[in-house]
């Protein structure tokens, strides 16, 4: 043993001379099966009156027309013109927003899409992107996420049209989407276009 090892061995123990040991407290055996079965009952209790939170998405997943995974897809809502429909068709509208839905089931998809929605039309947003992806991958079921979008897109009243996107935007796989006008963005337009009139 080398006198620095016997140096340190005899600093430490003239460090630790009058330290007693802590006293342990005497433990308590719990009976587990009491108190996981009082939890249970607890947690029964609160889920039964506590009232259930509404759901606002009306959005279905129950069984749906089915659309190919390749199909060009299109919807307007009476009283879209026709020159609107086309500049939405051909992709001449700035995309203002994106939602991406590739790898997601159809509940995210859902959940998704109906927040999406609703943001949009907070922040005053009309033209915007959705890619469900195409589906053809899915050997056993293609083109499911599509299907429900054109499904769900129909049943929001806030979608005044739809359509596939070019090529260049995702094609068959993505969906060039119009929103319904917010209030204030109808006044604007007023405004701006009965400038000068009497």
């Amino acid at each position: 043993m080398s006198d620095n090892e016997l140096n340190e061995d005899d600093l430490f123990l003239q460090e630790m001379q009058g330290v007693k040991p802590i006293q342990a407290k005497e433990k308590v055996a719990l009976a587990k099966g009491d108190i996981s079965k009082a939890n249970a009952a607890a947690r029964k209790l609160a889920a039964e009156t506590e009232a259930p939170k509404e759901d606002k998405n009306h959005l279905q997943t129950s069984e749906v027309k089915r659309v190919g995974p390749h199909d060009i897809m299109g919807f307007k809502r009476p009283g879209i013109q026709d020159g609107v429909f086309r500049k939405l068709r051909l992709g001449k509208y700035e995309i203002e927003a994106r939602l991406d839905l590739h790898r997601r089931t159809v509940e995210q998809a859902r959940s998704e899409l109906f927040r999406f929605i609703h943001d949009c039309m907070d922040h005053d947003i009309r033209c915007i992107l959705v890619l469900p992806g195409k589906g053809d991958r899915n050997i056993n079921d293609p083109g499911i996420l599509k299907s429900y979008l054109v499904h769900w897109l129909e049943d929001l009243d806030d979608v005044q049209a739809f359509h596939t996107a070019q090529k260049h935007h995702g094609g068959s796989g993505a969906f060039y989407v119009l929103l319904r006008k917010s209030e204030r963005k109808k006044q604007e337009a007023r405004e701006r276009y009965s400038k000068g009139r009497l």
